[in-house]
């Protein structure tokens, strides 16, 4: 037989066929190990994590208790002549002392055995001083690194042991290396053999050698991969930690300056913040007892966005009760995205404080959990004791605008009246140069859609509707507003991205709240369920909303109004035109659906349909752009 062969043999059958032991694969070693093993009457699931995972243990546990017995017994009362299938054959005699262990959890004892598993092994700095052993220089440095690396392999298993208690859902780093234990066990136990094996051909001497170099290299890719787990392991069960932390934290509200210490920094950091107005580090407690706005986004943010926070900023900036913190959100930095960083933070001219730790934020899984974090920008307001004051007034900021955002702690009061006076956005708040001037006993036709067609008949239909006797002689005044023309009547893209930006704003602000949503947000919902159709309506009357259609209905009912217009008088203009278009939907409901940009945030559990009472749960469909409730 050649010399790195070597015939295997467990408890049970024999293995006929030779397999080279520095070539076995890792399913190959796990049987061999597994193989010693007397099962009993214990039923042995190797399927159940649970069960493997104890049983990983096990076999390394009850390796080290019996290591320094075993080794000082079969390996160093004789040493063995040096070959890799002799190292095999004397490391699986080792594990086959162990075949009649159980798998009970009682087989786990204290981890102090490693050092008298491997005690021989230690005593080599002393063997090798010896007379006469200065030639084997070389040697003695090679199997002196190689212990140390195959101690610190062995370490690290008991550290990946302590680790254990966490889910491996929590910390998905320990899922693999959890399994592959006893693989690593195997090449610790016949590293440690070669290793003794080399110790007995130096003291003695006798011209005889044992090859390392397979084991070493073996040994340092274990090693490797061990540290870069621990060390992902940590980071992750850190961010496990901090949301605990966080979650208590905001339980019982402490100071500000704590929260934002919890919620970016590990314990060994010191926490420090950029000026952005001078570039210059300051210390965090320029937040203390200041109502901070926690501006997180990831490095996809626009100009647009962060331009969205600068009236905030020159207007907080007249008294000193609030700041701005910017908490860029990155999962793994690179130079790249350092360098992404710095053109951001330069360009955009920030002149607000910024985070710049450039490793993951201890608390990104709160963020991403209890704010909803999804890439798009969020606005969360902490009062001087912590508190939450509002997990998001991004979208109130651009709605309103800072001089009705501040505070904060108002904001709900300020999104009503504005709401209530919603139809000023769909004039003022879009396109400012407007010439419509609202009245109370005005009628206004906002309208819009895709096909351009259809927008050519509704505005000739409106028009003449506007301009029948029979409703002038009512007392009735009717205007078309148009949405996405300028004042010139010119088709204007910013005035319609403006106004689609206002109308999600108006949504987002909604999902925010738990109360039901009123009728004027009920409104907005179904505007923004017609933003692709090919038209869409809202009439109004003064600041009031009277009601929203689908472009192909209203027009229906423009086109008949000679079948609904001789009521106008009797019962009024705009309740015989809504009841008209009721009748109408009755035969035609258009189908509702709703484009949500990705990354918005939280998006409701339950939607009511804007057409009719029916509730429903959203299915969200995944696009390039969008993700689309139906």
């Amino acid at each position: 037989m050649a010399t790195n062969k070597i015939l295997l043999a467990t408890t049970q059958l024999p293995i006929k066929a030779e397999i080279n032991v520095l070539t076995m694969s890792d399913d190959q070693i796990m049987n061999t190990i597994y193989a010693t093993h007397v099962h009993g009457d214990e039923k042995f699931d190797v399927d159940s994590l649970t069960t493997r995972k104890m049983c990983l243990f096990v076999v390394t546990e009850n390796i080290r208790q019996r290591a320094t017995h075993l080794v000082e017994n079969v390996v160093l009362m004789a040493c063995k002549a040096p070959a890799e299938e002799i190292a095999h054959k004397t490391t699986m005699s080792i594990i086959n002392k162990l075949a009649h262990y159980s798998w009970d959890a009682k087989a786990l004892h204290s981890s102090d055995q490693l050092a008298k598993s491997v005690g021989i092994l230690k005593r080599v700095p002393v063997v090798v001083k010896r007379p006469g052993l200065k030639k084997y220089g070389k040697a003695i440095i090679e199997l002196n690194s190689l212990i140390k690396a195959t101690l610190e392999v062995i370490e690290s298993i008991f550290e990946l042991e302590k680790l254990s208690i966490y889910d491996t859902k929590d910390v998905p780093a320990l899922s693999g290396a959890l399994d592959r234990i006893p693989v690593d066990v195997y090449w610790a136990i016949i590293t440690i053999v070669a290793c003794t094996t080399k110790l007995c051909c130096i003291t003695g001497d006798e011209g005889k050698t044992q090859e390392l170099s397979p084991f070493a290299q073996k040994i340092n890719v274990i090693l490797n991969v061990l540290r870069r787990t621990i060390k992902l392991a940590h980071e992750q069960i850190d961010v496990i930690e901090a949301y605990r932390k966080l979650k208590k934290i905001f339980q019982t509200p402490t100071e500000v300056m704590e929260v934002f210490k919890a919620l970016i920094f590990p314990k060994d950091v010191e926490p420090s913040l950029i000026d952005g107005s001078t570039n210059k580090l300051v210390n965090i407690e320029v937040l203390r007892k200041k109502n901070v706005l926690f501006f997180i986004s990831s490095l996809e943010i626009t100009i647009e966005e962060i331009s969205v926070l600068k009236p905030v900023y020159d207007e907080i900036s007249k008294k000193d009760q609030y700041k701005i913190v910017w908490i860029p959100i990155v999962e793994q930095w690179t130079d790249d995205l350092k360098k992404k960083f710095d053109v951001l933070r330069f360009d955009s001219k920030m002149p607000w404080y910024t985070v710049q730790y450039f490793s993951p934020v201890v608390g990104i899984k709160f963020i991403k959990e209890e704010w909803n974090f999804r890439n798009k920008p969020l606005v969360v307001v902490i009062s001087p004791k912590g508190k939450v004051e509002h997990p998001n007034a991004f979208y109130i900021i651009k709605l309103l605008g800072a001089v009705l955002a501040i505070p904060f702690i108002g904001g709900e009061k300020n999104i009503v009246l504005a709401i209530v006076d919603v139809i000023k956005y769909f004039l003022h708040g879009v396109n400012p140069k407007s010439p419509v001037v609202i009245k109370d006993d005005k009628y206004i036709f906002f309208y819009g859609g895709k096909d351009n067609e259809w927008i050519q008949q509704f505005t000739k239909k409106a028009t003449i509707l506007a301009n029948d006797p029979a409703l002038k002689e009512a007392g009735i005044s009717i205007e078309s507003v148009h949405i996405g023309k300028n004042e010139k009547g010119q088709h204007d893209v910013g005035i319609l991205d403006r106004f689609w930006d206002k109308m999600e704003s108006f949504f987002f602000i909604n999902t925010e709240k738990k109360t039901e949503p009123d009728s004027v947000t009920k409104e907005i919902h179904k505007i923004l369920s017609y933003k692709n159709e090919s038209g869409w309506v809202v009439l109004s009357k003064g600041s009031k909303v009277i009601f929203t259609a689908h472009g192909t209905t209203i027009l229906k009912v423009v086109d008949e109004a000679e079948k609904w217009k001789g009521y106008v008088r009797e019962i009024g203009f705009e309740i015989i035109f809504k009841q008209y278009h009721d009748k109408v939907i009755e035969v035609n409901r258009p189908c509702s659906r709703v484009d949500i940009p990705v990354g918005v945030g939280k998006i409701p559990e339950h939607m009511h349909c804007p057409d009719c009472p029916a509730s429903w749960r959203p299915i969200l469909v995944l696009s390039a752009a969008t993700l689309t409730v139906l």
